[in-house]
């Protein structure tokens, strides 16, 4: 790549992925605070991303893959995704606020896989110039939610600002998209099936016993899952930690290093021990959480934060691993499209309404919460999935050896 290039796809990630930084960390602490709402609408917001994952393959196989370039499909979807982010800052209730963000995810979830798409179609050999472009990517999140810590947001009560911040973020992008380099869609013959699509296609993988309860695991896995994405910053905020926002980018930060771990552990420990550590983590998180405080327990807050690195690496991207290993070369994409269906799709829809009801169950007088009995339920749903999946997931040894991947093309897969 020549260097304008470089910067226009580094650029592109960055601003990606702060959009996404800027408003999403903190969307549970500003439903409940601004627009005062209930624990079971904050869950109805956070699985509009499942909606959008399960929207999203059909925008990306009918649209952009056929018929459009896909920066300028990237261009519009932003433009849109704007006006929305904005409409949704100017919202007073849950009843004005929920459609803009259900649509906005809708437009949203499908670029994920177009920035990955733009960079690597300028690229000769990805394995080795995708990582410096998405990186920044992670960094545009970090910045995001370290910058709403940093103007004190979420102390102020001043959280509408971030769906602002977001949308001239979008703006930006989406008239920065048309300066990308012409992308456009690959010529295929014939009709896309809808079981492609859906990555149905690879159902037959679960004829495979081993891979059937890895399958299920993932999707009783989502259920916790949707706690820690919905309601972890509202806890933080309510325990008293200042700059909540900034302080969970620690996350971020734990999940890039862990990442680089991957390929180390994936052959000293293999799928099964992988697996099981990354869900006993999410044990042990939800326990910190249960436990911790904002005083003389702080650092367990920390702890189970930072955790959020071996709770995704460990799981998520292992399983995308033995996923791509099992899957047959004609049906890698649909087989991952398979499972991120599963995952956030459907699990994450389940985890989203049952974490708000459970939320609202434990609703103390005025805005408290009992989170200590909160956290101890995802907290015993992982450990009832890590206690199954141990005893009836048998660790077979792959026929081929493990691709080595680095985070970020990890990432790229994951995103596709």
């Amino acid at each position: 790549m020549t260097p304008i290039v470089r910067f226009k796809l580094s650029l592109m990630m960055f601003l990606e992925f702060f959009i996404w930084g800027a408003w999403f960390v903190t969307l549970g602490t500003y439903l409940l605070q601004n627009l005062r709402t209930s624990g079971l609408e904050v869950g109805a917001a956070v699985l509009t991303q499942s909606i959008g994952a399960i929207i999203a393959p059909f925008i990306i196989g009918l649209i952009a893959d056929r018929f459009f370039s896909a920066q300028k499909i990237l261009g519009v979807l932003h433009l849109i995704g704007a006006l929305l982010l904005w409409r949704a800052a100017g919202a007073t209730d849950f009843g004005s606020f929920y459609p803009s963000i259900l649509l906005y995810m809708i437009v949203y979830m499908p670029t994920l896989a177009l920035v990955n798409s733009i960079s690597f179609r300028q690229m000769k050999n990805p394995q080795k110039e995708f990582a410096s472009v998405r990186v920044l990517g992670t960094l545009g999140w970090i910045v995001a939610g370290l910058t709403i810590g940093w103007l004190n947001w979420e102390q102020r009560g001043a959280l509408g600002l971030t769906f602002q911040m977001a949308a001239g973020a979008s703006a930006i992008l989406g008239i920065f998209s048309f300066t990308l380099p012409p992308t456009p869609p690959v010529k295929r013959e014939g009709p896309v099936a809808l079981s492609d699509l859906l990555g149905l296609g690879a159902i037959g993988l679960l004829k495979n016993r081993s891979y059937l309860i890895f399958f299920l695991a993932s999707i009783a896995i989502c259920v916790p899952l949707s706690f820690y994405y919905g309601f972890t910053n509202p806890f933080l905020n309510e325990v008293g930690m200042k700059g909540a926002a900034g302080v969970q980018t620690l996350g971020q930060v734990s999940e890039v290093l862990f990442m680089l771990l991957i390929p180390v552990f994936f052959v000293r420990l293999g799928v099964k021990k992988m697996l099981a550590i990354g869900m006993l983590a999410w044990v042990v998180r939800y326990l910190f959480f249960a436990y911790g405080n904002g005083d003389t327990a702080y650092w367990m807050l920390i702890v189970g934060i930072v955790l959020h690195g071996i709770c995704y690496d460990f799981f998520f991207v292992t399983g995308q691993i033995y996923t791509d290993n099992l899957a047959g070369e004609q049906s890698k994409s649909a087989a991952q499209g398979f499972i991120t269906l599963a995952t956030y799709g459907v699990g994450m829809l389940i985890g989203s309404l049952l974490s708000g009801r459970i939320v609202d169950a434990y609703k103390l007088t005025g805005d408290a919460h009992n989170w200590h009995a909160i956290w101890l339920i995802p907290a015993a749903i992982a450990a009832v999935v890590l206690a199954a999946f141990l005893l009836f997931f048998k660790d077979q040894r792959m026929s081929e050896p493990v691709e080595e991947m680095s985070y970020l093309e990890t990432k790229a897969r994951l995103e596709v």
